[in-house]
């Protein structure tokens, strides 16, 4: 498993993006639209790690209770199925995998309820 991106619930994913390009040195490597808004993953040129800049108007809803003041961080695995079986072999409760927002992923929780993705790539 290593770290994939972390996501960052924002009032405004394009004046984040702007700082963190802008002031901070890091390009845009993703936009999807979704709606008005969008969401802008955003790293270093040299690195496979990103920040994603979700708009907090998309999780108005948030049917999985996240803590929309903490990052969320997705892992990036190979092989989703041997993951979550290593996980759950450890005694980690963990969904099944399924897609979410056409990326084949599940996700855990942490002894204090944060949650982490885990995503293919």
């Amino acid at each position: 498993m290593k770290v994939g991106y972390v996501v960052l619930y924002v009032d405004n994913a394009e004046e984040c993006q702007r700082f963190w390009t802008e002031r901070v040195g890091m390009i845009e490597k993703s936009r999807q639209p979704a709606g008005e808004v969008s969401v802008i993953k955003v790293g270093f040129a040299d690195q496979d790690f990103d920040f994603e800049l979700v708009p907090l108007a998309l999780m108005q809803n948030n049917p999985d209770g996240l803590d929309l003041a903490t990052p969320s961080i997705a892992f990036r695995v190979s092989d989703l199925a041997q993951a979550r079986a290593d996980l759950v072999a450890r005694g980690v409760q963990a969904t099944e995998v399924g897609e979410h927002s056409g990326t084949a992923s599940f996700a855990f929780p942490d002894n204090e309820g944060r949650w982490f993705a885990v995503i293919r790539g």
